[in-house]
């Protein structure tokens, strides 16, 4: 530490000569900042006795070498023989002085100016956690049989409209909220039905909610709504009777459990699988003579296959269960894509499962064709012969859709 003080107050005192005296700035302090060295001249000057004529930083610096020598000899790193060894000093750096040159220009030239920065518009986009989309479709089929056809036959007309609507909420975070309304009416004609010059061959309005609280990556707790009726009576041919109608009856399903985000083959397949091993069925009927007869000799027992499990003192029927409900579409191409909706519900007394089955096919933009497969199971239903418990429709069409 003493080395570095020793320096600094030989500077100050220097710095003071050399301002008294007007002293230029010359290479005679490179001493001072050169490895510590043994100079002979500086003790030979500071022991001899005759006048010396150095000037007073020469002498100033010699002074602080002396002191330096005298007090801390550790610091000393080489000599001055060792130094010439090496090689010779520059003479003209020792005695020349350093003058720095100046250059004063009449007038400095003007300082650049700073381009303006242009106004940029920012935008701020409201994040859209809704998303809306439909399709639709009105499509035809048209059957015609000569009275003379060799396997006989009718001909007949039909045409099928269905219109889908989904609104589906997702915060990007933790919730989701899922709206689905179907609604699809389908009527056709037939010369052997004498009672009827139209009926209903395809009738559905038909809700589906769900609000999901995220458990995994695709998994949600899932609160599911599920509601159905149709919009206009069904008649059999050649039958006055009413078979359904508007609240005739009304199904409500609600449950409770876990809903998984389908996305498989590279996203071809998507849609929700829904698990709900708590589930509450409720059934409606609104009509007197749909409900089952207390008397089992009541003739409207034998001809009335479609009871639903209601007593006939009662509008409404409950029952507590589990249920599975999934809705997949899956591309299979650009041409055909098929869209399937399996529902579920079991009471553990009752059993009741639809399986729903659209292939459609795109010829053009607007132009498609549909193959339509609904196998269903209901044991609430009457017995049939042929097919048990188990009920099955089908149709195929062609016409104009459109997605948006």
């Amino acid at each position: 530490m003493r080395k570095p003080i020793l320096f600094l107050a030989a500077m100050m005192a220097l710095s003071a000569n050399a301002a008294q005296g007007n002293a230029p700035l010359s290479g005679q302090y490179y001493k001072l900042f050169a490895p510590m060295t043994f100079y002979h001249s500086v003790a030979s000057d500071q022991l001899s006795i005759a006048s010396d004529d150095a000037d007073e930083v020469s002498r100033a610096i010699d002074q602080a070498l002396m002191h330096v020598y005298l007090n801390r000899p550790d610091l000393v790193e080489v000599t001055e023989s060792e130094q010439e060894e090496a090689g010779e000093l520059r003479q003209d750096i020792i005695e020349q002085p350093i003058v720095q040159e100046v250059t004063i220009e009449e007038q400095a030239d003007e300082m650049p100016e700073a381009p303006q920065a242009e106004q940029v518009e920012v935008v701020v986009e409201k994040p859209k956690f809704w998303t809306r989309k439909g399709d639709g479709y009105l499509q035809f089929m048209q059957n015609y049989v000569s009275g003379n056809w060799y396997k006989g036959g009718e001909s007949n007309y039909s045409a099928v409209a269905s219109l889908t609507l989904e609104a589906n909420y997702d915060n990007k975070s933790k919730w989701k909220w899922d709206n689905k309304l179907e609604m699809k009416l389908g009527f056709q004609t037939s010369r052997s039905d004498e009672v009827h010059k139209f009926k209903a061959n395809e009738d559905l309005f038909r809700y589906t909610g769900k609000v999901g609280l995220q458990a995994a990556a695709k998994w949600y707790y899932t609160l599911q709504a599920l509601a159905y009726t149709q919009f206009s009576r069904g008649f059999k041919s050649n039958d006055i009777r009413t078979y359904s109608d508007f609240l005739s009856p009304l199904n409500v399903s609600v449950g409770l459990g876990m809903d998984y985000k389908v996305e498989w083959l590279d996203k071809k397949i998507t849609g929700t699988i829904n698990l709900s091993p708590l589930a509450m069925n409720y059934r409606y009927v609104d009509r007197s003579q749909f409900r089952k007869a207390n008397d089992i000799t009541n003739t409207d027992f034998d001809w009335f296959p479609g009871r639903y499990g209601i007593d006939a003192d009662k509008h409404h029927l409950l029952d507590f269960g589990s249920q599975v409900t999934a809705a997949l579409e899956w591309k299979i191409n650009d041409v055909v894509t098929w869209k399937t909706r399996f529902y579920g519900f079991t009471s553990y007394h009752r059993a009741e499962l639809e399986w729903e089955n659209t292939f459609a096919l795109r010829v053009s933009k607007y132009i498609s064709a549909n193959l339509f497969l609904f196998p269903r199971f209901d044991d609430s239903n009457k017995w049939d012969d042929d097919l048990g418990y188990w009920q099955f429709k089908e149709y195929s069409s062609l016409g104009f859709s459109y997605n948006f």
